[in-house]
């Protein structure tokens, strides 16, 4: 099975950084010149690269990186232990709540943005988490 590391662009390192270890616990593992940390504490690597604003999004993908509130088909979802204490730890950091802590089949969920335009989730699983709704 491939293994899966995780990207983030981001404006700025140091930033990015602040954001992702306060917001989640994150800790700072490797760095890879000025542009370019490994976050750890994840399941899954978290790498941020920095990534100016501007700048092309890829080789044949056209456009440009915009930091703004963007929509995403890919997000991630970061499973919790407190919900409540979660939302407000991200908030503290930066996050911007867009739909506040409702309750799922599998638990309760938050919806947020980091300061980068991000879309993220936060998810606190009940005994029975996604086998609640699986069929």
């Amino acid at each position: 099975m491939p293994g899966v590391l995780i990207n983030i662009d981001v404006p700025d390192i140091a930033a990015g950084e602040a954001f992702y270890t306060a917001a989640l616990g994150l800790g700072t593992g490797r760095r890879m010149g000025d542009d370019f940390v490994e976050l750890i504490g994840a399941p899954a690597p978290i790498y941020l690269i920095a990534q100016s604003a501007g700048t092309a999004i890829g080789p044949a993908a056209g456009g440009v990186r915009d930091y703004a509130r963007h929509w995403s088909p890919v997000h991630l979802d970061f499973v919790v232990d407190d919900l409540d204490v979660a939302v407000d730890r991200a908030v503290a950091a930066g996050a911007v709540v867009e739909a506040p802590a409702r309750d799922a089949a599998y638990g309760r969920i938050a919806t947020l943005a980091d300061p980068f335009g991000h879309g993220l989730c936060l998810i606190q699983f009940n005994d029975r988490g996604y086998d609640a709704i699986a069929t």
